[in-house]
């Protein structure tokens, strides 16, 4: 006879092959939207209904907030050991179902299967240090120049985190946006994309829920692109909700910062990019093609730190472009559940277009594309392109698709000009055959990361996370960043000896 557990991953296993409904996760439960509507999950490949999943509203947000804000201060009071613990078991539950979040990853958002694995490898990791996180040092002690007075400076945790995740890497996104404030004492709200409510959200709670983490610590409340404002809106603006963790566009940044503003309200962003990668003239060309290729086509290049500039010293250009151009050709779409696959579907048909439309934009005012360049049913072909220059909208917009820039520099400090001609900050990289080189232009790159020898994309759960200028704003995440983030900070002064007033 099965277990509790395994009955529940048999249920959502046979849910999901036959597309049957996926409900709210809220105070530790599962539970149909208030108003018992539904929406579709579509299979980015078939564009066909994979799931259907409970589509919440702003009543079952607030409900959600209720239960993030009643169970958090008997969360925060827990021994740090005893919330690692959880933590500890997630990564075992996690490593025993990593099959089933890489299936899901694959049909759920299009991810080929070293996409879905490269993730999947990075939730253990990012567990494992949210579990580290509890016991660290979070205040210290300060002189007074007040005899007899000791000045600690403690850290609270902040209370209910809301969160708002993206489609594109929806498992790790999602945890990294509140497993690290969940360590120091905070609860969650998720409210994952429409395009990845299972992988962004709810998978996420029932992984969690297997754990054993005490009802109410995480919550999931999912909903179409028509309820996305409302239900969103609801999160952000909830004056029990103390911070909100987003991943996604500029735009829809921004006006997420506008309305924390409004509440004084601190925000945690990461948003768009429009990440370089400097081809040094000392380069190993070959390496650099290979940096260049996974940088720029990555999950078909739907990732924030995707590489959309190569910018290529001209003594290398030549035949950079040439081997560059004959490594695409060896990679043609195809179903994301081929292990073959590395150029799998494009996540909706907006975003098909929208790239397509760049791209053609680009053409008709001069830009020449060496390969690729057109729609293929879901999929975009791989596409390189060069000649653009800075009036095309393609220059200066976040492209989201595997469409690769080559761009010629004729010095360094062109290189390095052209690096930083961009409203964003978020990734970049250096390709050199001298490491120190590459170290000493670093800083001179207006980005939040710079990987030298090491393409754009690149996460590592223990480092900070985040971008500058149009790309991040506040703060950063990862282990090094959350303890500011996602604590207030509390002077708490004792006087241990009586002192002496002037009246």
């Amino acid at each position: 006879m099965r277990n509790t557990a395994e009955e529940k991953r048999a249920v959502a296993a046979e849910n999901a092959a036959v597309g049957r409904g996926r409900d709210l996760f809220i105070a530790g439960e599962w539970r149909p939207a208030s108003n018992g509507a539904t929406f579709d999950d579509l299979d980015p490949t078939t564009r066909q209904p994979m799931a259907r999943v409970a589509n919440g509203t702003a009543a079952d947000m607030d409900d959600a907030i209720a239960a993030a804000h009643a169970a958090q201060p008997a969360w925060a009071q827990l021994p740090p050991a005893a919330r690692a613990e959880f933590f500890y078991k997630a990564v075992e539950v996690f490593n025993r179902r990593q099959q089933e979040f890489c299936n899901a990853l694959i049909r759920e958002t299009g991810s080929g299967f070293g996409k879905a694995m490269f993730e999947c490898s990075l939730v253990p990791l990012a567990l494992r240090e949210a579990a580290a996180l509890t016991s660290q040092a979070v205040g210290e002690i300060l002189p007074s120049n007040v005899p007899g007075k000791v000045n600690a400076i403690k850290r609270k945790p902040a209370g209910v985190v809301g969160v708002i995740s993206p489609w594109n890497f929806p498992l790790y996104l999602s945890l990294r946006g509140f497993i690290y404030a969940l360590a120091l004492g905070n609860t969650a709200v998720i409210k994952p994309s429409e395009d990845s409510p299972l992988t962004g959200g709810l998978m996420i709670a029932d992984l969690f829920a297997e754990a054993g983490f005490p009802a109410g610590t995480v919550n999931v409340v999912t909903c179409d692109r028509q309820g996305a404002a409302e239900v969103g809106g609801k999160l952000i603006n909830d004056p029990r909700v103390a911070r909100i963790s987003f991943t996604g566009s500029t735009a829809v940044g921004r006006e997420v910062a506008k309305a924390c503003a409004a509440q004084l309200k601190r925000v945690i962003l990461e948003m768009g990019g429009k990440n370089p990668i400097l081809v040094l003239d000392d380069a190993d060309v070959d390496y650099a093609v290979n940096v260049a290729f996974f940088g720029a086509f990555l999950h078909q290049g739907q990732i924030c730190m995707s590489a959309d500039k190569i910018i290529v010293a001209r003594p290398l250009y030549d035949t950079f472009l040439q081997k560059l151009v004959a490594k695409v050709e060896h990679f043609r779409p195809l179903e994301p559940d081929s292990q073959m696959c590395v150029i799998g579907p494009i996540i909706n048909d907006r975003q098909l277009d929208r790239i397509d439309r760049l791209v053609s934009q680009a053409t008709a005012q001069g830009a020449k594309i060496h390969i690729g360049g057109r729609k293929q049913g879901p999929f975009y072909q791989p596409t390189v392109v060069t000649g653009v220059t800075p009036d095309m909208a393609i220059y200066g917009e976040e492209i989201f698709g595997p469409v690769a820039l080559v761009m010629p520099a004729e010095s360094e400090e062109e290189a390095i000009r052209i690096a930083n001609d961009t409203q964003y900050g978020l990734s970049a990289a250096i390709v050199t055959g001298n490491a120190m080189r590459g170290q000493a232009i670093a800083p001179r790159i207006q980005a939040g990361m710079v990987h030298v020898n090491d393409s754009p994309v690149h996460d590592e759960p223990h480092c900070p996370f985040g971008g500058m200028k149009a790309s991040g704003w506040v703060g950063k995440w990862g282990g090094a960043g959350a303890i500011e983030v996602f604590t207030d900070q509390q002077w708490i002064s004792t006087q241990v000896a009586a002192r002496q007033y002037p009246f």
